[in-house]
């Protein structure tokens, strides 16, 4: 008899505000929602722009398997000496960089293999390597050993997360997309049997702007200047969702949305 191994993922993890949810809420949700492997992005952890090794540590002891990340992980140099160790925080694999870690990794729990693969979106981000092209490169190698691969795909545009999805279909367990902040309701299986939404959401402050302070974001519109961001003060949500998944075929039975307000 198969069994069925059960994901959980958060979205862009906002701040101190979002740092706190996860450090306080995630283990009560890991309980609740019987997850078997955790993982988040966690790239605006740090005040909202990167992320330093002692967050890092503290989603660790919170019950965090691996973290994913995006366009903001350079920004707190920090982070690198974690990074290249390329088992616990992955950078977008689509980077083309040798010497910062990798941007996948094999995590065995409970006796089961789980691939995490990250990769970055071009569209009104870097103009890195192709993210298909590395995508089904690194789903094939992974599959090697597991058939087991969740994909964070942190990018911009909707029609680039599908189109990868629809690339993937069947050759990954899931396609996550990240970095809006805003969490779609679209959640479904593709007919390869792929789990697939457009955004996570993210775990932070619900009254600002994707989480930063609503009075800036309003300033930087008004004036076109690139005034710094802010994370929001104020009640929190944690969103991502739940995923359970095949272990033998890596194939996804089932992917539920979560959001749940905090305080």
């Amino acid at each position: 008899m198969s069994r069925t191994v059960r994901v959980l993922f958060l979205g862009d993890v906002i701040g101190q505000p979002g740092v706190r949810a996860v450090f306080t809420h995630l283990r009560t949700a890991i309980k609740k929602y019987k997850a078997d492997f955790t993982f988040l992005n966690g790239e605006n952890a740090s005040n909202g722009f990167g992320l330093t090794p002692e967050i890092a540590e503290m989603f660790r002891n919170a019950g965090v398997d691996c973290i994913t990340s995006g366009n903001h992980i350079w920004q707190d140099d920090s982070i690198f000496p974690l990074l290249r160790k390329g088992n616990f925080v992955l950078r977008p694999a689509n980077y083309p960089l040798s010497d910062f870690g990798t941007g996948y990794t094999l995590i065995e729990k409970a006796g089961i293999k789980i691939g995490v693969l990250n990769v970055m979106g071009r569209h009104q981000l870097a103009n890195i390597d192709c993210p298909f092209r590395c995508a089904v490169k690194w789903a094939r190698e992974v599959g090697k050993q597991t058939p087991l691969l969740f994909v964070d795909f942190h990018a911009e545009f909707p029609e680039e997360k599908e189109a990868l999805a629809c690339y993937l279909s069947g050759k990954v367990t899931a396609v996550i997309g990240t970095h809006t902040h805003v969490q779609t309701a679209d959640e479904r299986l593709t007919d390869g049997g792929t789990a697939y939404i457009t955004d996570a959401g993210m775990v932070g402050p619900v009254f600002g702007v994707i989480g930063g302070d609503a009075e800036t974001s309003v300033r930087r519109q008004l004036t076109m200047i690139p005034i710094k961001m802010e994370p929001a003060d104020g009640s929190c949500a944690m969103q991502g969702v739940v995923i359970d998944a095949d272990a033998e075929t890596g194939r996804a039975l089932q992917i539920r949305r979560i959001s749940e307000s905090l305080f």
